[in-house]
């Protein structure tokens, strides 16, 4: 006879039986990362971090994410594509946020020379969270859409069957069989694998550029395999190695260490810190004037800044881009939250006085990725009394804040406490695509990711250490706190 599994919370003496097996399963799948002490050494691995039980989420809503990831897709080429636009939206940031800047000076020169690479390629992914509204409905709004080193594609190919069978050890059958299929990996590497048939050339590999500190090494090698598998060759650098050893020939081919790199995927550069000398940014420069493939090139990166996405959430931005498809306007809109400027003028002062009025309904957000940038509560108004009069404040967009019902579940963490936690989670989903000239001959939705955290972390992801991966399973709804 089967269980529920809210009597399986409550029960201590399982839980722990239970997170013996669950660790060992996930080493077992290849739930992994390297540990802190030896980040560079696969001597020593543990389990990533994820949760003991798979969460629910309401299947319309998930089905929602997932049907509207092609014209996200869509939408961050065409912006790409839109010099105007882009130019437009981000004169007011890169005034005032140096990375900005840095990254549009480099596509402003690739724009100058006339990019000769035809072939684009897209792997990003859209996070969202469902949003609890007072009168009882929940509805689905988009936290960010990650268009460079969009990670966990890997990982989350592999957890599936560890929440599986632990269900099965905890006597949850019913739970066991919603726990959704999943291979963003595999999604993820058929992208790779078309813009690489595309380039031509059997001899040229796939680089994966790379950060020096490298305990997430696992999510890339579930893609690098998949690779591996159709005979495509993969190789690893950092910057410092394409400054070293990289050139351009008289066609603009790219070399690194003697190899013709087909494809350069950008698991770094995201991040001011990834920069650590002008010569990383020399050598950004050169891979975007190359005839490699960039995924993402320059202009898709910055298509993904947070400034971009608060201008397209603006009425008639949408229909710029999608101009006789009014089904697809709708579909990306309705999951937009409310996004407001910081641009200096009356717009921009009305924000700042709504969000001093009201901190704890908004979210203040720089134009970073990686996790753990966003600001909440009293800082917010702590950054805006000093930012209010000064154009500095253009560096953020401010966004409402998501109102997510909790649940109750455990999060796994090596040398962690075991303790039942009020938590949150965000569903992401992974996108990709390749357009050849104006043709898009590939555009798929190719997975999804759960990541969950205790609800007393107010921002940071699985790679931040405060958020771990998780399972949707469709339909149900357990444990709300």
């Amino acid at each position: 006879m089967s269980v529920k599994l809210e009597d399986v919370l409550k029960d201590e003496n399982l839980v722990k039986n239970i997170q013996e097996i669950a660790k060992d399963t996930a080493l077992l799948h290849g739930v992994l990362m390297r540990t802190k002490e030896t980040p560079n050494s696969s001597d020593v691995v543990s389990y990533a971090p994820f949760t003991l039980f798979p969460t629910p989420v309401p299947t319309a809503l998930f089905h929602q994410a997932l049907a509207v990831q092609t014209h996200f897709n869509r939408l961050v080429d065409r912006v790409s594509q839109d010099p105007t636009f882009l130019e437009e939206t981000l004169a007011s940031t890169i005034k005032v946020d140096d990375f900005t800047a840095r990254l549009f000076s480099i596509y402003k020169q690739v724009q100058q020379e006339h990019p000769h690479q035809s072939i684009v390629l897209g792997l990003n992914r859209s996070d969202y969270m469902l949003d609890h509204r007072p009168d009882g409905g929940t509805s689905l709004k988009q936290i960010e859409i990650n268009t460079i080193a969009a990670s966990f594609g890997g990982l989350a190919s592999r957890t599936p069957d560890v929440h599986r069978h632990i269900l099965k050890v905890a006597n949850l059958p019913e739970e066991c069989n919603r726990v959704l299929d999943n291979n963003p990996a595999a999604g993820l590497a058929r992208g790779l694998a078309k813009a690489w048939e595309l380039y031509g050339s059997e001899r040229a590999v796939v680089m994966f550029l790379v950060e020096d500190v490298q305990r997430n090494i696992y999510d890339h090698r579930y893609v690098e395999n998949e690779l591996w598998k159709r005979n495509i060759p993969v190789i690893r650098r950092q910057f410092e190695d394409v400054c070293r050893t990289g050139s351009l020939d008289q066609s603009k081919r790219l070399f690194v260490d003697g190899r013709e790199i087909a494809i350069v995927y950008f698991r770094n550069g995201y991040m001011p810190q990834n920069y650590t000398s002008e010569k990383s940014w020399e050598a950004r420069l050169m891979m975007e004037r190359s005839l490699a493939v960039k995924c993402p090139d320059i202009s898709t990166h910055l298509a993904g800044t947070k400034k971009v996405q608060q201008e397209l959430a603006r009425p008639g931005v949408l229909e710029r881009f999608f101009s006789d498809e009014p089904e697809a306007v709708a579909q990306i809109r309705a999951t937009f939250a409310g996004l407001y400027t910081l641009d200096m003028g009356e717009e921009g002062d009305k924000t700042v006085a709504m969000a001093l009025a009201n901190p704890d309904q908004y979210v203040l957000k720089p134009q970073r990725e990686g996790g753990g940038n966003n600001i909440y509560g009293n800082e917010i108004c702590e950054v805006l009394e000093n930012l209010k009069n000064s154009s500095e404040r253009t560096a953020y967009i401010l966004m409402d804040k998501i109102q997510p019902v909790p649940v109750q579940n455990y999060l796994l963490r090596p040398g962690a406490p075991l303790r039942l936690n009020s938590c949150l989670s965000e569903l992401g989903v992974f996108g990709a695509y390749v357009r050849k000239g104006k043709d898009m001959v590939f555009n798929e939705c190719v997975g999804h990711l759960l990541r969950t955290k205790s609800s007393e972390h107010a921002d940071g992801g699985v790679a931040a250490g405060v958020a771990v991966l998780d399972n949707p399973t469709a339909g149900l709804n357990y444990s709300a706190t």
